[in-house]
């Protein structure tokens, strides 16, 4: 299928599947015009990028994880290490949350104090 029938299909523009293309998350190949051919699974793969890139993963870990993804929702096959990828995902995003929740401490303390 052809850029634009993916994009339809999937809901993500053009611009955002070619991206995914150059990041290594979406094989394609070449028509002798030159245009991009999508097979099939394309539509599958882009809902499952959608749905890893939702739960917070970076396109650099997503390359990493896609050969252990099954279906649209997706599930994992859990394969060598995936476990301790997304177990570092995890402890990153409570990080993160740690230090959204001290500065939004500090910002309601400013407040309380007008």
């Amino acid at each position: 299928m052809l850029i634009g029938e993916l994009s339809r299909r999937t809901g993500v523009s053009p611009r955002l599947l070619r991206y995914y293309e150059a990041q290594g998350l979406l094989d394609v190949r070449r028509g002798p015009n030159g245009y991009r051919d999508y097979d099939e699974h394309a539509v599958v793969t882009v809902r499952q990028v959608r749905a890893l890139l939702d739960a917070g993963l970076s396109t650099e870990v997503i390359r990493s994880v896609l050969p252990c993804v099954r279906g649209e929702r997706p599930g994992f096959d859990w394969c060598a290490d995936l476990r301790a990828v997304l177990s570092r995902e995890l402890a990153a995003m409570d990080e993160r949350i740690d230090g959204l929740r001290r500065r939004r401490d500090a910002l309601a303390g400013y407040l309380a104090q007008s």
